[in-house]
């Protein structure tokens, strides 16, 4: 704690000369200094300024979207300190903010960060499977989202803001790219205004596919490959001057083979090690079947707003539908590697509603308040297959069946007290009900049970959930906030029990508290971006899984833990062309109260899959050509420390540190209507683990993608 506050001292000390030295070196500035351009997000369920938003929030607009190739979570996570992503499998992306993650994908679990598309919460994790083309920007709130976003969370939020149908004008564009491992890509969108300038339609489409990055000697196919296709209309009508409507309706269809397992360690303290043969060679994978990962995830959502003489009220309504199988082998080898065969997977179906009425002061309103009533509901069919094979297959079928009703009512209030405070309160009323059934009846074998059983249970889950804090806005180019947030999740129940008793016992709610001192500033007369947070977090029952000896996995509440970091954000164009990107986020994240087993204690260890460092560096360089146009140099860094994929900190499970170059060079032509670009993505191949788990005797895991390059074509009109 000493270093930090070291760190913080640090950045606060440099932070007030800046701000003392500013009107100088706004001065002392090159005219040819561009302002950087002003990033507008709705964290607060309002339009503002990023550098007026007492919240830390790291935000990417189109413009960066489109040329940086962010197209999936992955691609967001690679760019943001205190965002992590695990993707196993592909199609089942677990996300985490600030050290909160959940790693329970049961029917009866909820993400503890999670993912809005257009204020929508897609609540299981096959239904992050958004395609980012045509998007307004995406944003990472961090910390609890326990007032205002859907759905209360405790670690954080990304919200996709997809554009919305313009009525002032026609707009179309197309994108094409090709690249190695046999890559095409297309999409395209249309903006049409009809009804005299009243009412607009926006149709975007896009089409990725690319051949798998691993070979499979075995069967002679490939893994890890892609095919998607994506889709969203919008229509929407101004039908008077104060009632405005929008409706939507978006798809993706998703297949692939499965990932590219490998036996990466053998645990020798165990008597199934000598039946493993280890396999590190990312480029190759030697598993008896392909598999497949296929999902098909579509929703439909529809927004009113009404503006009254003192407030507008919005009504915010959503379907969404999921329809997910994969299957694929598990160790990554077949008879004449492995003696123990290892196969699974999941098929879901999931379908969710939610019904959000709010009323929210007007834009020119002195006073900032929202007040609102949320519904959300879920219906969810899931089953879990493992396949063992040790001298005779046997199948261990888990089949769960789980409805959630949750409902919610809340308020937020930013008061100015002065010219230069702000006062900030919200308070958040979350009730869930949760009703599951889960058996074991539909296999032939029992690995990871103990016993045959048919469960059905329910419960109650409920909390209060709050925030406060102050502003201090000495200048329009600087902001000082203090915050205090709290967020909860809801309890439930396991995915893979082992006992009736183990089905029938609900896990509890977990609970989080961030004190949070956050500094925004902009100096050179827009030139320089500079923001600084630091955080503490009380984080109690926090839901985490482990892997007991029988191969089930369990659902525990670790009493507490501890999660303190800090996080700072520079953006500075230091001469004409030139712009630099930087960003730091430290988190250290432990335990402070966790028996995993009676006598075992991981208090004191780091949680998983959290890296105490990340850097992301982008530095890039506009050149102007003489007959117009201009060609764009930019190359993206970023570094991870160690990370422990168990919470055991022991063992394989660790990944070392990483260090990832992505580049681009773009070209636009003189009217901008249309550019080129040569990019380039993992360009040193840097060799990564992505995922890795221990089971009899062996750590079996997956390889981040290699080195992948390719063209993009982009026009617009």
């Amino acid at each position: 704690m000493v270093s930090m506050s070291r760190k913080v001292l640090a950045c606060g000390v440099a932070a007030t000369a800046l701000m003392s030295a500013g009107h100088a070196l706004a001065q002392a500035a090159s005219a040819d200094n561009a302002m950087l351009d002003e990033v507008v997000v709705t964290a607060q369920r309002r339009s503002e300024r990023l550098q007026d938003v007492p919240v830390t929030v790291t935000a990417f607009g189109a413009e960066q979207v489109k040329e940086a190739r962010i197209r999936e979570i992955d691609d967001v996570s690679s760019r943001t300190p205190g965002l992590e992503f695990d993707a196993f499998p592909a199609s089942q992306p677990r996300i985490a903010i600030r050290g909160i993650g959940s790693t329970d994908r049961g029917a009866a679990g909820d993400p503890s960060s999670a993912v809005f598309l257009d204020e929508i919460y897609l609540g299981r994790p096959a239904m992050v499977a958004f395609d980012a083309f045509d998007v307004e920007r995406i944003e990472v709130l961090k910390g609890p989202q326990g007032t205002l976003y859907g759905r209360n969370v405790v670690g954080g939020a990304v919200n996709v803001v997809s554009k919305r149908p313009s009525l002032t004008g026609f707009d179309t564009g197309v994108e094409a790219t090709v690249g190695n491992y046999d890559r095409f890509e297309g999409a395209g969108f249309v903006n049409a205004p009809f009804a005299d300038g009243k009412a607009a339609v926006r149709a975007s489409a896009a089409w990725r596919k690319h051949d798998g990055y691993v070979d499979n000697t075995f069967t002679g196919g490939s893994l890890e490959d892609q095919d998607t296709l994506s889709g969203r209309f919008q229509v929407a009508a101004e039908l008077s001057p104060t009632f405005r409507v929008q409706a939507g309706v978006d798809g993706t269809r998703d297949r692939g083979t499965g990932p590219g397992q490998h036996v990466l360690d053998l645990d020798d303290s165990s008597p199934y090690a000598a039946f493993w043969t280890v396999d590190r060679d990312r480029d190759h994978s030697a598993g008896s079947i392909d598999g497949h990962q296929d999902r098909d995830t579509w929703g439909l959502r529809f927004q009113a707003d009404w503006d009254l003489s003192f407030a507008t009220l919005t009504y915010l309504g959503s379907y969404r539908d999921l329809d997910y199988d994969t299957y694929y082998d598990f160790d990554g080898g077949n008879p004449s590697t492995n003696f123990i065969g290892i196969e699974g997977g999941n098929a879901e179906t999931s379908d969710a509603s939610s019904h959000e009425l709010r009323l929210s002061s007007l834009p020119d309103s002195p006073i900032h308040w929202v007040v609102g009533a949320y519904n959300f509901n879920s219906d969810t069919h899931r089953t879990d297959t493992l396949v063992l094979d040790i001298g005779g297959a046997g199948t261990e079928v888990f089949t769960q069946d789980a409805q959630l009703k949750s409902y919610a009512v809340y308020g937020d209030v930013t008061v100015p007290v002065g010219e230069r405070f702000a006062v900030i309160g919200g308070l958040r009323y979350s009730k869930d009900k949760k009703d599951y059934r889960v058996d074991d009846l539909a296999g032939d074998s029992l690995f990871r049970a103990e016993e045959p059983f048919d469960v059905s249970s329910s419960a109650s889950f409920d909390a209060v959930t709050w925030r406060t804090g102050v502003n201090f806005q000495p200048d329009k180019n600087n902001l000082f906030y203090a915050m205090i947030s709290t967020g909860f999740k809801s309890g439930g129940f396991q995915d893979l029990p082992a006992t009736a008793e183990e089905a029938g016992d609900a896990f509890d709610p977990e609970h989080a508290t961030q004190y949070e001192l956050g500094q925004k500033s902009t100096f050179l007369g827009g030139a320089l971006v500079w923001n600084n947070t630091l955080y503490w977090m009380d984080y109690s029952d926090l839901q985490t899984r482990r892997t007991v000896p029988s191969g089930a996995v369990v659902t525990d509440n670790a009493g507490a833990a501890t999660i303190k970091g800090y996080e700072t954000y520079l953006s500075w164009r230091p001469f004409h062309g030139a712009k630099l990107v930087a960003s730091y986020g430290y988190t250290d994240a432990k335990f402070d109260e966790y028996e995993a087993e009676p006598g075992v204690s991981y208090a004191g260890n780091q949680i998983a899959r959290v890296p105490k460092h990340k850097v992301v560096l982008s530095p890039s360089y506009d050149w102007s050509l003489a007959g117009g146009g201009a060609v764009r140099f930019a190359i993206d860094y970023r570094y991870e420390s160690s990370i422990w994929d168990d919470n055991s900190n022991e063992g394989p499970e660790r990944r070392s540190p990483t260090n990832f170059y992505d580049g681009r060079i773009v070209y636009t032509e003189p009217h901008d209507r249309w550019s080129l670009s040569l990019w380039g993505k993992n360009l040193s191949d840097e060799v990564t683990r992505t995922f890795q788990g221990s089971f009899l005797g062996a750590n079996f895991g997956a390889y981040a993608p290699p080195r992948t390059f390719g063209v993009t074509f982009n026009w617009t009109r």
